[in-house]
Formats: C-alpha cells, structure tokens, sequence
C-alpha cells in the first residue's frame, strides 16, 4: 500500500522570503513532481505566514491530521517550508523517529527515513533558523545605521511625504505650510484642539486618505518633534535629516500651550483674558465671572484663602489699552528707526563672525557631551532611563545652537527684517487700541512680555526684549506697573 502525502506550500509574508517562489509556483512544481514519482496526494494545503516562530493554523492542522493517520507523509519544496524555528521542526523529526510521518519528499532536498536522513534534515532545519536569525540581526543593524544617519524608519507625518525614488522624507508642497499655520495659531494660545480642528477643516488639511483630521490626530500633530527637525523613535530621541516646517522654538512654545490647557478646565463664558494673568498674591490662576451685567476676574483662590481684589473686565481693558498706547511708535519715529538700523547693519559683520565662532564652540560641547554619554550607556554605567532623559535633553540644546548658528550663517547679518516686524508692530499697536477687539489686544500684549499677574489692582508683566526700551519704568524698567 502505497504512503498518501499533504502537499504544503508556504509563503511568507515576511520581507527575508521575497525571493521565495511563490506559493503557485510551488503548486505547479510539486503536482509535477508527484506525478514524476507517482505520489498520492491526500490534500493540498497552502499557506502565507512566516514560520519563524510557531503557531502556523494549516501547518498544525496538517500535522494534527497525520497524527489520526489522514496521511503517512509531506512533499513540500524544501524543509525551510516546513519549519524555520527549533519547535516546530523537531515536531517533525519526533513524529519520523515515532513512525507517525514514514516520508519526506522535496523536490530541492533528499531524506530516507535513517539516522543518516534525520541528521541531515536536521541540519537543513537548523540551517534555516541560522539564515532567519542572521537576516534578522542583519536587518536591525542595517535599521540603527539608518538611524544613527538621523533617516526617520516609517511613513512621514502630515506635511511631509515619502520620496521613494530616494528613500527619503521631504516637504509635501502644500500640507506642510497649513501644518506650520496650525502651529502658528495655537501657539498664541487663544485656541482649543477643537477649534484648531474645525479650522483644519476651513483650509483644506486632510489625512493621506483625504480624511476628516480629528482631535486627537491634531493632538498628535502638535506634540510631533518631528516637524522641528528630530524623531521619536521606541522611546529615543534621534536628530533627522529631513527639513523642519518650523524653528525648535515655535515648537517648545506650542507644547507649553498644550501642558498650560492640559491643566485649565475649559470655561462654559467667553471670558477673553483668562489665561492670561495668575493672581500675584499666591500664584494661582485667575478666572471671571458676570456680575450685574458686568465681568469681574478674580484669583481662583484654589490653594486657599486669598485677599486679591475683584477687577473688572473695563478697567483691565482701558489699562491694556494705555499698554499699547506706551508701545506704539509714532510713523516718523519709525520711518526713523528704519533708516538708522540700514546704517547699522553696515557695521555688524565682524559681531556676527564672532557669534558663528562662540556658537560653534558651545556645538562642539554638547557634541562631545553626547559621546560620553553613549559611552557611558554601553559601558552599563548610566541607566537606560536617565540616558534616554540626557540625551533629549542634549539634543534639545544642540538643535537650539544650530538653529541660532544657522540663523548667522544664512542670515549673514540681515536681522534688518525682523527689527522691521518690530516697527511695524509697533505701529499697529495704535490701530489695535482703536479697532477694540478684545482678541487682538490679548495677543499683542502677549507678544510684548510674559509672566502676567494681577495684584492690588495692578497689571504688571515681564517686557520682553525689545520692548523693555519702549515700557520702561523709573523703579524697575523690565516691568511695566499698570494701574487697574
């Protein structure tokens, strides 16, 4: 009585098998050699998954089925088909030293049922988890190179697209200026994620699908390191190649928008300048509420009893109205400071050299900070936890210098422009005060200065550089004192 066979074939999904014939191929291939041997076949099984590590659904009913004695053997094109891990292939050769499989037949490789066969075969099994484990470590050592090269592993996020003929990631065309304006927007932080969503929807920005963006993709957007220069990859900070849509800056204040909201419950008023200010007696933030058809702000009181006064909205208004009054520019002032500042930039050159080179010092510090702390990580001396925290916070430092050296180098010395937006911020400080829109004198005064705090019935904040010329005060001129 002649032995009845199950024909398996098997393609993996896996990238290490591409070369394999595919599993019609096989089909043709072992119907032609079992009719050259004049094999009876029971059935013909075929399956596409990897059989590197065990629990293959077909590959186990197969043998499940032989064991009932459905069949006495298998021809399959090579014993790789069959297994790629220890488990599974000494399955098989316990069920030949057992009598239940009494053959073996492939086409590429011989095997009789001796101590001979049964070495061989299992060399051919071990040969094969050989190859799957060395392809493997091959293909993660290729994969930190790439890394190491600052080449992000996976698809690029919105704004950006995969370029395949370079295998790189570079700017989409369109997307990646609405992304930047997204940025742009809730970093004034006058918006909610579900705001920002519905304008995603006004501007036209979708998914790759061409998708609604919901809110937690816009979340998932916003707190993306990789649209200023650098990746997340399993918990590691790395520095890409590609093209950032923005400066480190922009995003560092878009996150502390997003951990600022994080902590603030939305409000059910449209009270315009919370958010704004904390309570300068204890520190806590301050709300409002509508009294007698008036709004009052007042300290939130959460960390206990607080004696800081109610002020209400007209009186904060008026007093952020003179504000933008100190800081606005008459036009022949301005038209002045422009012509001044073209003479100036004539005079810069040597400052700016000297700049490039104190940046390129502090560059090669942090370079070398990195080493040692790689160093120190291979050696077991640091652990994992407090070497992923340095090195982030490394490379949140060294992107900061390139960013400012790039800035000289491209720039040269034309910071000509941006003490132009200056000017003419200044100007429009007048028609802002004007126009009354309480949203736009909100985030002019947020330009101007930080740190905002309300106490005794005084407005008083931090003036950035660049207006602290322009708010000076007698006592201290980096504060501005405003009576509320």
């Amino acid at each position: 009585m002649s032995n009845k066979y199950f024909l398996y074939a098997r393609k993996s999904t896996d990238e290490e098998d591409r070369q394999v014939l595919s599993i019609e191929a096989q089909l043709a291939e072992l119907k032609e050699f079992a009719a050259k041997e004049k094999l009876e076949i029971a059935a013909s099984l075929c399956e596409a998954k990897t059989a590197k590590e065990p629990g293959r659904k077909i590959f186990g009913q197969m043998i499940d089925s032989i064991e009932k004695g459905e069949a006495d053997g298998i021809l399959s094109w090579h014993p790789d088909r069959l297994a790629r891990n220890p488990i599974d292939g000494g399955r098989i050769i316990y069920m030949v030293d057992t009598g239940k499989i009494k053959s073996l037949k492939f086409p590429t490789f011989w095997f009789e049922n001796t101590p001979q066969g049964k070495f061989m075969l299992n060399i051919a099994f071990g040969q094969s988890k050989y190859y799957i484990d060395n392809l493997s470590e091959n293909v993660k050592r290729g994969f930190r190179q790439k890394l190491r090269r600052g080449e992000y592993p996976g698809w690029a996020p919105i704004g950006y697209v995969n370029d395949l003929k370079t295998h790189s990631i570079i700017l989409d065309a369109q997307k990646h200026k609405l992304v930047k304006r997204i940025f742009d927007l809730y970093s004034t932080g006058d918006y909610t994620l579900k705001q920002i969503t519905q304008i995603t929807d006004d501007i036209g920005l979708k998914s790759y699908k061409d998708k609604h963006i919901s809110v937690s993709m816009i979340q998932k957007i916003l707190q993306n390191p990789f649209y200023c220069g650098l990746f997340r990859y399993k918990e590691e900070i790395y520095q890409g190649v590609h093209e950032p849509i923005m400066a480190k800056k922009l995003f560092d204040r878009v996150q502390e928008v997003l951990k600022r909201r994080g902590r603030i419950k939305p409000h059910k008023h449209n009270f315009v300048f919370t958010g704004l200010m904390k309570c300068g007696t204890c520190g806590c933030s301050i709300t409002a509420e509508t009294k007698k058809g008036h709004i009052y702000y007042r300290c939130t009181k959460k960390k206990g009893i607080c004696n800081e006064k109610y002020a209400r909205e007209e009186l904060i208004l008026e007093k952020l109205k003179n504000i933008l009054l100190k800081v606005s520019l008459p036009d022949d002032w301005a038209d002045k400071m422009v012509v001044e500042a073209e003479r100036e930039k004539l005079t810069t050159a040597q400052s700016s050299n000297a700049l490039v080179f104190q940046y390129s010092e502090q560059l090669k510090v942090i370079e070398n900070k990195l080493e040692k702390l790689l160093d120190a990580h291979l050696e077991n001396v640091i652990e994992k936890d407090d070497y992923l925290r340095k090195k982030e916070q490394f490379f949140n430092e060294k992107l900061d210098i390139e960013e400012k050296l790039s800035g000289i180098k491209n720039k040269g010395n034309n910071w000509l422009e941006p003490l132009k937006d200056f000017i003419f911020a200044s100007k429009s400080a007048k028609k802002i005060t004007c126009e009354g829109d309480l949203s736009k004198i909100k985030s002019f005064v947020k330009n101007i200065g930080s740190n905002f705090i309300l106490k005794d019935k005084k407005i008083e904040f931090l003036a950035d550089f660049g207006w602290r010329a322009l708010v000076q005060n007698s006592q201290n001129p980096d504060w501005l004192n405003s009576q509320v």
